[in-house]
């Protein structure tokens, strides 16, 4: 019994191993690949299907109201800020910058600075407002640095930012290697370090300033990474998503011609953004892929502005609705167990159905395949808890035919070597020497 639980402790190492070999040689993503059950549907994960097929549609969030900025001048901008403050919203996020985006400081390079007038109207409209909070931008100048360091903050011009209540990052977790490139977003920051400096996410700014108890609440949960708890999209003409419309949005036209009844803006979260030139309109502008797409795989359309995603992060932090994670260390003890146990059962399939080994080992590891992607699917549905089961899936994926490689190769090399440098004398060896001569 102690050597068949080494040989499966040691296979079960060896299952890893190749794993983390395929992994760092193929530089294919594996753990990607398996968590959506293949490459092919690699920019999907099996608890999208909650949220856009399995959950309920949500009730309008009341709290926070959408204005849609278009391709409008900050002079315009100015004139929407102007309206909306008037009815005394609670606080107000501008989402977009206004800054020459690096170029040169001057009217040739950076054409807005020509409407001095319209510079100077939309810098008093922040300030007369006094609830407004700008975004900004986390951006790596060092090459050096990792992926999830950042040692430079992009703000609008000091004009504007100074009369402004509070700023935060607009950057979301992605996988897009530019700002233009396929966008799918699940998951944002928090909190990110900028120079040894602490900076909120605009979604969470605007949080805390509505309500700041519960913000500090969900920061106190320390995540690093937090999963979205989506609940809904704005106006979908194309019908890119299942949901209906979740947040009161007003367009260009209606905020100038104040068509909303006061109630509607009175100490809510107001937030200014790009919506398209017009409500409806199908631009892939500041738009990202959610789970809420209406096609899982092989997507055709974004569904979702930027400024949507970041309302939806808010109204999950209000609402304390809140997606809770398997840790790391849970992760890989439920994929090391499982591998073990399935390596336990294949040695026992091995050495009392030999005959039947292939067809029964690869019936199980289907089943489980299956089983576990149901049972993340639905524990996602019932408990909002995202089960990480990618190692998992890939584990049992892998163990078959590891496992035959273990035994067959490397087990038996294992004992060649050992054998060829034993002092012990061979089986044969001694019984020739321990034979009496014949007389």
């Amino acid at each position: 019994m102690r050597k068949f639980w080494l040989d499966c402790v040691l296979a079960t190492a060896f299952v890893f191993l190749a794993f983390w070999g395929l992994a760092g040689l193929t530089k294919l993503r594996v753990f990607n690949a398996f968590d959506s059950l293949g490459e092919a549907l690699s920019d999907v994960e099996l608890t999208d299907y909650v949220f856009s097929a399995l959950r309920d549609d949500p009730k309008v969030d009341t709290s926070i109201v959408l204005v849609n900025i278009g391709m409008l001048s900050r002079r315009q901008i100015a004139e929407q800020v102007t309206i909306i403050s008037k009815y005394k919203p609670r606080v107000i996020g501008i989402d977009s910058f206004f800054d020459c985006r690096g170029r040169n400081y001057d009217t040739l390079n950076c054409p807005a600075l020509t409407d001095e007038l319209g510079n100077l109207m939309f810098g008093d409209a922040i300030r007369s407002a006094g609830n407004v909070v700008l975004v900004t931008k986390l951006l790596r100048n060092d090459s050096t640095l990792a992926d999830n360091e950042f040692d430079t903050l992009r703000r609008s011009d000091p004009i504007f930012r100074d009369g402004a209540l509070a700023e935060g990052f607009a950057n979301l977790e992605t996988d897009a290697a530019f700002q233009d490139d396929v966008k799918t977003c699940r998951n944002f920051n928090p909190v990110m370090v900028v120079s040894d400096s602490a900076h909120r996410a605009f979604a969470v700014e605007l949080a805390l300033q509505y309500d700041s108890a519960k913000t500090n609440k969900f920061l106190r949960r320390g995540n690093y990474l937090e999963v979205i708890n989506f609940r809904g999209n704005v106006f979908d003409v194309m019908g890119t998503t299942n949901y209906p419309q979740m947040f009161y949005t007003l367009d260009v036209d209606d905020v100038y011609n104040e068509n909303f009844v006061s109630e509607m803006i009175k100490d809510k979260i107001v937030i200014f953004g790009y919506l398209g030139n017009f409500l409806g309109d199908p631009s892939w502008a500041d738009k990202f892929y959610t789970p809420l797409n209406r096609k899982m795989a092989g997507k055709a359309n974004p569904d979702m502005f930027g400024a949507v995603v970041h309302a939806n992060v808010i109204s999950m932090i209000l609402n304390e609705d809140y997606v809770e994670q398997m840790p790391l260390w849970q992760q890989v003890s439920m994929a090391v167990l499982i591998c073990l146990l399935n390596v336990a059962l294949f040695a026992l399939i091995n050495t009392y159905l030999p005959l039947y080994y292939d067809g029964i080992t690869k019936l199980l590891q289907l089943i489980q395949l299956l089983a576990y992607s149901v049972l993340m699917v639905m524990i996602f549905h019932w408990y909002t808890f995202k089960l990480n089961i990618t190692l998992t899936l890939a584990a049992v994926a892998l163990v078959g035919d590891v496992y035959e490689v273990y035994m067959s190769v490397i087990k038996n090399l294992y004992i060649k070597i050992l054998g060829k440098f034993s002092l012990t004398p061979k089986p044969a060896d001694v019984l020739m020497s321990e034979t009496p001569e014949k007389q």
